[in-house]
């Protein structure tokens, strides 16, 4: 009986220890999940308190070997940041983060669709071709997607100014300054004789147009964002350096709606002036100033953060016709990691929308999104595969960027 309940107790034993082992296992994964998926500087208002949309319980402790700092913000407002430590449940340490606390940003919020007008800065390649067997451009070791800046000294703004200059050269060295991956490079290029005529073979494009929606503005500065990402080359898939641009009213001829492998778009005309001037074109978006009198802005709302984003109901404004930005309801799928090119999964819900366009078309990119009363987001693409569903990109990153321009601006009146 006696060896009986030791067997018992030893298997009992073993069993507790395998549970014990398991659970500590599961809390380091959750650990190092968490410590990958959060972000390292989050985001509070005066208003608020620091909250985490997760799963599982998080919660921020101060540090008491950190400072608490006091600064302005681009936007003039006070910026109290500290160093906190997150932890699981209260007691398993995650990592430690900065938190920046500021007064909570008021935006004019936009879903009005307009046009973009966008000169490239120096001329990007964008195919290549053999002539007479070889290809002079791609033996100088120039790539599809480099930026050419200058040739023989000369800026270059035009694909006809990159032609007149080749032909020209009587097929001497012609000496090359272009951009990769942000990093300045020379190269010398040897035209050839192809048809009469001497060629580099290559093609390059020097400017861009299409249509997006207005996210919001800054009824103070001017300053608006657009798009939620970047206007990208359609040949080369690489965001296209900003030269000067400009933004316009557009009329809104009609819809050709998305189907499962086929995005669709919103189709329009420009009309009427300029209304504003690009500045940035970016990961985040396109960013610039309106004009005085420019009607891009609806309603004022709250700037939601990102860590105050959460899985559930939402909506966005979009105008998909020429009378004002309509509601429409979508649902907030997925809240992505910190290291993700994206930080939003949405699906469209709404039954209108669906029926109109199929879910989500090209042209819709920056159409805002409403959560909880708060602007939290921006539509930025669709799913090929299901157009009711598609990315986005969290408000607070875009109002960043734009607080970026204000700063810049600023600096730059100091400068002059």
């Amino acid at each position: 009986m006696q060896m009986k309940r030791k067997v018992v107790l030893c298997r009992l034993s073993k069993s507790f220890a395998a549970i014990t082992a398991a659970a500590c296992t599961a809390i380091m994964s959750c650990v190092g999940y968490y410590g990958q998926a959060l972000p390292d500087r989050v985001t509070t208002a005066y208003d608020s308190k620091l909250t985490f949309n997760t799963l599982l319980q998080i919660t921020a402790d101060e540090l008491s070997t950190g400072k608490t700092a006091y600064s302005a913000s681009s936007s003039g407002g006070m910026v109290t940041t500290r160093d906190i430590s997150l932890k699981l449940f209260g007691s398993v340490p995650i990592k430690d983060v900065k938190e920046e606390t500021v007064d909570r940003p008021v935006v004019a919020v936009g879903g009005y669709a307009f046009g973009i007008k966008l000169v490239t800065d120096g001329v990007m390649i964008i195919d290549m071709k053999n002539l007479s067997g070889c290809c002079p451009a791609k033996d100088a070791g120039l790539k599809i997607g480099d930026v050419i800046e200058e040739i023989n000294g000369e800026q270059v703004t035009s694909n006809s100014q990159v032609s007149e200059i080749i032909k020209n050269s009587g097929g001497e060295e012609c000496s090359i300054i272009y951009r990769r991956d942000g990093v300045e490079r020379e190269c010398t290029l040897t035209p050839i004789l192809s048809q009469g005529s001497y060629c580099a073979g290559m093609w390059v494009r020097d400017s861009s147009a299409g249509i997006g929606i207005v996210t919001f503005s800054d009824p103070q500065t001017g300053v608006f964002a657009g798009l939620g990402h970047a206007i990208c080359d359609v040949d080369t898939g690489e965001a296209l350096p900003l030269s000067n641009g400009s933004v316009s009213e557009v009329r809104i001829n009609g819809i050709a709606k998305s189907e499962k492998g086929q995005p669709g778009q919103i189709m329009g005309e420009f009309v009427g002036s300029n209304e504003g001037e690009l500045v940035t074109n970016c990961d985040g978006g396109v960013y610039g100033i309106l004009d005085e009198y420019a009607d891009f802005s609806g309603e004022l709302y709250t700037l939601g953060f990102a860590s105050e984003v959460h899985e559930g109901d939402a909506y966005i404004l979009a105008q998909i016709d020429n009378g004002e930005p309509q509601r429409f309801d979508i649902s907030i799928e997925s809240i992505l990691s910190s290291d993700s090119e994206h930080d939003l999964i949405i699906k469209v819900t709404d039954e209108e929308l669906i029926e109109k366009t199929g879910g989500i078309v090209q042209g819709m990119s920056g159409s805002p999104i409403i959560q909880d009363g708060r602007l939290v987001g921006a539509v930025t693409h669709v799913f090929v595969d299901d157009p009711t569903g598609g990315y986005g990109i969290f408000a607070e990153s875009m109002y960043e960027y734009s607080t970026d321009i204000i700063s810049v601006s600023r600096e730059e009146k100091i400068a002059g």
